[in-house]
Formats: C-alpha cells, sequence, structure tokens
C-alpha cells in the first residue's frame, strides 16, 4: 500500500488496478473498473513550476514530458501518446543527454506552466454574497457575525458584490457612498439578463445591439457600471460592514400557520446574470447563505402551509413531490449558465429543516462549488468552515478558479466519464467511449472551481477486443495517461499544470497474480462508492446491496484462493483482504442506507464523496476507531462493539463528526471530578489526549466535523454505535462483558457477513 501513497503524493493519483487488465473482457471480469481518483491541485512544494508555455505534440496536442523519446542528433521528440515526431524548437537548440529540459527528468511526471504574457492578465477573484433575511434575529445575529469576519479575511484586491433575499431580492449598489443604494426585484418570476441590464442602467444613453449577448466590459458594459456592483475589497469594506451591520429580518409578515415567502431560485438567478454581465469568463464565486427552504417563485421546493410537509426520501420515491423535478431542472439551468460564465455557486446551508440542497445539487457539483450544511448559522461547522475558507495558514483551500480539465492517454484506452465535481465540455473524439459513466461523452471538462482537495473519478475502458500474441506483448505494454489543469491559480495567475503516469498492462489467464500486486483496494472502495451513488440517483430501481453484493462475489471468486463448494478453504491475499470489510461497511454507509436521512443530507454526504481524494472516501465509508486507556498508548482498534469497555475511552473519526465517547467507569470518575485532584494526573492526561486528537482532526478538515462528547449508555452515544459492526446484538448467545456493550439491531454482522461471502464465492 506504501508504494500507492508515495505515487499519491508525487503525482495526486490513484489507481484501483496498477497493472491493468488489457483487454476488454479482462477489465470486464476484473469488476471494479480501470480508474482512477487524481487530485488536480494536489499540494506538493516539489512540483516544479516553469516559466515558459508547454511544448506540444502536433497531431495530438499532448505536452511534452518524461515519458517522450527525444532524439538529440536530430533534435526531434517522439510522442508516448500518437508515435508521432515532433522538432524542438528554437529555445530548445541547447538540449543533450547532459542538458536536459524540466519537463523530460524521470521524476518531474508532474509540471506547473505558469502564465506568459500571452496567457492574459492577472484578474482578481470576484465574491458575491447572497444572503437570506428570513430568519429569525438570533439567526440573523449570528450570520451577521460571521459574514463580518468573513469581510476582513477576503484579499484586498478581489471584488465583492451584496444581494440580500427575502419576498424580494435587492442587489446593493456599494459603488454608492452617499447612502444606502439598492434595486430590487420581485421574487415570484425568473429575472432574463435583459431585464438586470434594462433596470439597473448598465445600458443608460446607449442603444443595446439587436444581436449577440451583452457581457463585460468588451461589449460596452461601462467599468464605472459595474463598479457600482463590484468594488475592490479595499474600497468598500466601510460600506460593507455597515450593510451587513444593519441587516434586519426580512419586513413581510408572516402568519402562524405559514412558512416566510422566500425567493432562493429568483435571488441565485440575479446572482449569476449579475457576475454574467459584469465579469464573464474571470473566476468568480456565488456564495448563497440560506436559512430555510425557498417557497417562493421558481426553484422553489414546498409551499408556504406548515401544514405540508416537505419532501422526504420516500415521497421522491413514490413520485409524490410535486415541485422537486421542476425546481432540479431550474437549478440545472442556472448551473449550465454558470458553467457558460465560469463561475462558482457555493452553498452555506444552516437550518433545522432542509433548504433544498438536493435540488441545488446539481448546480453547485457542475461548477464545482463548496457546500456547508450546519443546523444553525451560529454552529461552529458553519462559522468555522466560512473562516477555513478565507484564512492563509498550511492547511488552507488555495482557491482557484475557471478550470479546464482534459485528458490524454493511449490508443487502446478509452474513456467513460468523470464522476465528480466538474460538467462535460462536450469535446467527444476518439478517445470517448461508447458507455458514459457521469460526465461522459468527451475528452475535455470544465472546472469552474477548484481547490487543493477537489478530486475527480475518471472511468477509462479498454478498447483491445483479445489478447495479443506474447510475443508483440512484451515489446511496448505500458499504458500512458496524461491529464492537464488549464486553471487561475488563487493570486489570479493562469497556470498549467501536467500529470503524466504509465501502467503496465497484461492480458490472457495467466495474469491474475500479477493484476493483484498491482490492486489498490483502498481506491477501489472510493470509486465503488461513488459508482453505487451515482447509480443510486441515475438508474430507476436500481437496488444498491445486490448490486455491490454481485460485485463482490464475482472479485472473491476470481481472485481467491479456494477449492471449489469448500468455503473453508477461501483466502483472499493481502492486497484484498480490506475489500470485503470496505464493502460491508460502504453497505451500511449514509450513501446507500437513506433512511433516517434527509433528501438534503444524503444530497451533502454524496456531494462531499464524490469531492474528496481517497484516504478521505475511506474514511467516510469506514471510519477510523483510537483507543485510549490507561493500559496502553493510543491504539487502532476494530469498528466493531467489543471494542466498548467502562474503563477506555474511544476516538472515531467518521469524517462528518468526531465522536469522543467515555467508558462508564471513566465516565463516572470524571464526574466525581477525579482530574482535578491530585496523584490523579494521569487520569487528566488520559482525557485530554482524545481531546488534543480531536482537534487536530478538526483544524485540518473542510467542511469542519460535528465533535460529538458522549458517554456509554448516554443519549449522544448512538452517534458511536450506529457505526459499529454488530457481533454482539440482544439474542446473542454470549452476552458482553462487564463495562461491554451490544447493539440492538437485526443487521447481519461481519462475521455472518463474510460466512456468506465464502459460501457464494467457492460455488
Amino acid at each position: 500500500m506504501s508504494e500507492f501513497l508515495e505515487l499519491e503524493a508525487r503525482d495526486g493519483v490513484r489507481m484501483t488496478w496498477n497493472v491493468i487488465p488489457g483487454t476488454k473482457q479482462d477489465a470486464a471480469s476484473c469488476v471494479v473498473p480501470v480508474s482512477a481518483i487524481y487530485t488536480p491541485l494536489n499540494p506538493n512544494p516539489a512540483i516544479p513550476v516553469l516559466p515558459y508555455a508547454p511544448l506540444r505534440c502536433r497531431i495530438c496536442r499532448s505536452i511534452l514530458n518524461p515519458f517522450s523519446v527525444a532524439d538529440f542528433g536530430s533534435k526531434m521528440w517522439l510522442c508516448p501518446f500518437c508515435f508521432q515526431r515532433n522538432h524542438f524548437p528554437q529555445q530548445y537548440s541547447a538540449v543533450s543527454q547532459s542538458n536536459l529540459p524540466t519537463e523530460l527528468y524521470p521524476e518531474c511526471c508532474t509540471v506547473e506552466y505558469m502564465a506568459t504574457a500571452e496567457t492574459g492578465p492577472v484578474s482578481p477573484p470576484v465574491f458575491l454574497f447572497v444572503v437570506d433575511t428570513c430568519m429569525i434575529e438570533e439567526e440573523i445575529g449570528y450570520l451577521k457575525s460571521a459574514l463580518a469576519q468573513a469581510v476582513e479575511l477576503l484579499p484586498d484586491q478581489s471584488l465583492v458584490g451584496f444581494i440580500t433575499f427575502g419576498t424580494y431580492v435587492q442587489v446593493h449598489e456599494l459603488g454608492f457612498g452617499l447612502l444606502p443604494k439598492s434595486h430590487v426585484f420581485k421574487g415570484t418570476k425568473e429575472i432574463k439578463k435583459d431585464q438586470i441590464l434594462e433596470q439597473m442602467g448598465f445600458l443608460t444613453g446607449k442603444t443595446k445591439p439587436t444581436t449577440g449577448v451583452i457581457t463585460g466590459a468588451r461589449d460596452g458594459v461601462s467599468a464605472e457600471s459595474i463598479a457600482r456592483f463590484l468594488l475592490p475589497a479595499s474600497e468598500c469594506e466601510f460600506i460593507l460592514n455597515s450593510l451587513i451591520e444593519e441587516l434586519q429580518k426580512d419586513p413581510w409578515p408572516v402568519s402562524a400557520d405559514q412558512r416566510a415567502s422566500r425567493c432562493t431560485g429568483a435571488a441565485l438567478s440575479v446572482a449569476a446574470s449579475l457576475l454574467g454581465i459584469c465579469v464573464p469568463g474571470s473566476g468568480g464565486r456565488i456564495m448563497a447563505f440560506i436559512g430555510g427552504p425557498s417557497t417562493e417563485g421558481p426553484g422553489s421546493i414546498i409551499s408556504k402551509p406548515l401544514s405540508d410537509p416537505i419532501r422526504s426520501h420516500k415521497d421522491l420515491d413514490k413520485g409524490s413531490a410535486p415541485l422537486y423535478n421542476k425546481a432540479v431542472k431550474f437549478y440545472e439551468e442556472i448551473g449550465n449558465q454558470l458553467v457558460h460564465q465560469g463561475h462558482v455557486l457555493d452553498l452555506f446551508a444552516c437550518a433545522l429543516d432542509q433548504v433544498g440542497v438536493a435540488e441545488m445539487k446539481v448546480a453547485v457539483e457542475r461548477t464545482g462549488g463548496i457546500v456547508v450544511l450546519a443546523e444553525s448559522f451560529g454552529h461552529s461547522v458553519f462559522k468555522d468552515s466560512l473562516r477555513h475558507i478565507f484564512q492563509s495558514s498550511d492547511s488552507d483551500l488555495g482557491l482557484s478558479f475557471n478550470g479546464i480539465f482534459e485528458i490524454n492517454c493511449s490508443k487502446d484506452v478509452k474513456i467513460q466519464g468523470i464522476i465528480g465535481p466538474c460538467t462535460s465540455l462536450e469535446k467527444k473524439g476518439p478517445l470517448s467511449s461508447d458507455t458514459v459513466i457521469g460526465q461522459g461523452n468527451t475528452s475535455a471538462w470544465k472546472m469552474c472551481g477548484l481547490d487543493r482537495k477537489t478530486s475527480l473519478c475518471i472511468v477509462f475502458d479498454m478498447a483491445k477486443k483479445d489478447a495479443p500474441d506474447a510475443i508483440g506483448q512484451s515489446q511496448n505494454n505500458l499504458f500512458y495517461f496524461q491529464f492537464l489543469t488549464y486553471y487561475q491559480h488563487h493570486d489570479g495567475q493562469m497556470r498549467l499544470r501536467s500529470t503524466t503516469i504509465s501502467r503496465r498492462w497484461v492480458a490472457g489467464s495467466g495474469s491474475v497474480q500479477e493484476l493483484i500486486t498491482g490492486f489498490d483496494q483502498e481506491a477501489a472502495a472510493a470509486v465503488m462508492a461513488r459508482l453505487v451513488s451515482f447509480k443510486m440517483e441515475a438508474e430507476v430501481d436500481f437496488d444498491p446491496v445486490r448490486w455491490l453484493d454481485r460485485a463482490l462475489i464475482s472479485l472473491c471468486s476470481k481472485f481467491g484462493d479456494y477449492q471449489k463448494e469448500a468455503p473453508s478453504s477461501f483466502s483472499l491475499s493481502p492486497r484484498l483482504s480490506i475489500f470485503p470489510q470496505f464493502i460491508f461497511n460502504l453497505r451500511r454507509s449514509q450513501f446507500i442506507q437513506v433512511f433516517n436521512n434527509s433528501p438534503d443530507e444524503t444530497a451533502y454526504f454524496r456531494m462531499m464523496l464524490n469531492r474528496e481524494n481517497v484516504a478521505n472516501a475511506v474514511v467516510m465509508i469506514q471510519p477510523s476507531l483510537i483507543s485510549y486507556s490507561f493500559q496502553s498508548g493510543p491504539e487502532p482498534v476494530l469498528l466493531d462493539v467489543s471494542a466498548i469497555a467502562g474503563d477506555r475511552i474511544l476516538l472515531l473519526d467518521s469524517y462528518f463528526t468526531v465522536v469522543i465517547f467515555h467508558g462508564i467507569t471513566i465516565a463516572q470518575w470524571r464526574k466525581a471530578g477525579y482530574q482535578h485532584q491530585e496523584g490523579h494526573e494521569v487520569f487528566a492526561q488520559l482525557l485530554q489526549a482524545p481531546q488534543e486528537e480531536a482537534d487536530s482532526i478538526i483544524k485540518e478538515r473542510f467542511p469542519v466535523p460535528r465533535l460529538v462528547v458522549c458517554d456509554q449508555y448516554g443519549s449522544q452515544a448512538r452517534f458511536l454505535l450506529a457505526k459499529l459492526n454488530p457481533s454482539v446484538t440482544y439474542d446473542s448467545d454470549t452476552p458482553p462483558p462487564p463495562g461491554g456493550d451490544m447493539i440492538f439491531t437485526d443487521d447481519a454482522s461481519f462475521q455472518v457477513f463474510m460466512e456468506h461471502l465464502q459460501r457464494l464465492a467457492v460455488q
């Protein structure tokens, strides 16, 4: 496993099969698809940044890389993708074996090219705040203090705009400093770009062109009219702060049996059009702070009477959520508009009720936006996450904008698609597979927003029909992949990052052992989780548990060691041995078991899964559990109910929540205050250790996880018990040991699951 981690640290790539099944038939029998999880902006200080333009192959447009064969005598290089011979240009005239350009060094598989004069000027990032005012005074108070903090942390050169909405949408004119001035739009209907141009005076004194779309300064929108609504943060700090200070609850009366009339859809539509008019094609983010469900105008998810319950998973399955499909279609249109303009939608949804994340998911995910879901604007999950976005530290996000992602690969490999925060640019070519998964039918994708953690899951397809002769195979059995990310760096300049990797391929029945040595079970679990989540949303009547079980049985019967019809003889290589455990936990995870979660929560969990790297995805699927006790230092323990003991503290990290669980004896001592007494310093340290570990997890993670501190038999112990393997239940033959615990469930335990798997795999 360590060699996979080293490759990931260097190039940001984890592949399910590091020795690739070379033919269509072999790949199909391997069950887990050949795929890569790639983090385009993987932070690695060793990546060289080159101050010149890349050298491209004139046929396939791939970039010079360590796998290109250079002929120094004739000053030519051979492209490993299309085998075209290319000339080195004049500036490479001094290249020789002893004087290689950086991009040909074998260790420089990933290089970054910095903008040269021709790639355009440095453009500042744009932040457009869209703030909901239909909330109780207390919530507005929390939001005001969080926004005031965020405004202080904004980069000085960045442009800022401010929109508030309730029953109506108000666009505030920050450039008019004499008194507060805003443009008001009705929330009941969609507001088109033309209407905004006219009503907000972008065309005063000019005649509107009869054809084409008006966008940006180059199409006649003057810099003065843009500066009325979008100003550099350093210039409008005072006005912004006074606007935030004076924020008040939406003044329209709401009767006791009705929901507030909130026009979220109209507000986002105005925000998208405003950015499209003022700054098309330069990096911008709409940051929407929403405190309840949309009930007014386009994109509304629920009617106003409180007697109508908000949609649940059951309603969506039965088709009895009348507004759902219409709202999804509306937000999909907004998403397409934002992708076309190159802008991002970020969502901060803080309410006890659902706010419509499930409907807005499509717009957020396609633009690569950030989502934070919390119960209140006063909750640390929201406050700390918002601060984390803007603060500059070692673990900062490094927000980047306006990316285009392209893939080149060897001709026997095709691309089925990408599952992750991006949108297909419909650039169909010889690399596109006929089978489409996620954003497919293309070899280029738009990534409006990306940061250091954004990870894409690329699913490949093997094009070779049958195994070639063994003689031909030995000569060149390497597949090459090149990932190109062209993006606006967080300091404003355009950059291009190129990662080129090669993997060996094998074919035929004798290659099973080689395939096993290259299998990365963590990456495979992350890919299967993304695939099954995608299928649950895309396919009607899809049974996820059955699909996962069939896949696991097929994998085990192909790669396991066993004698036919003898379950006790079954064993798996260490390279595959943890995979069944991952699948067992994935079947029980929040991605598949939607019972007890709202559609908003499920959409949030899946969005996070689809943008995180392998290590984080594995924690979401199978949480880590660390035990603290007097007998030993902190040690990882099995995710099993048998880990609970009266004299132990357990620390569970399930990515979205971090749980510190005190055994019953420890809890009684803590309540008696022993940790404050002399002679009990060791106990005080034992209580402190898991708290420090939890703090370090919370500090590095985004969005900030929820911290739950609980005691055995307490009501919040459910956060831990729900994740544990139920090896001891209420009807087990052996009761738990004193101080231990059991789980009241009829779910099968991991032991039973493995017995069934072994029985079916050896058939």
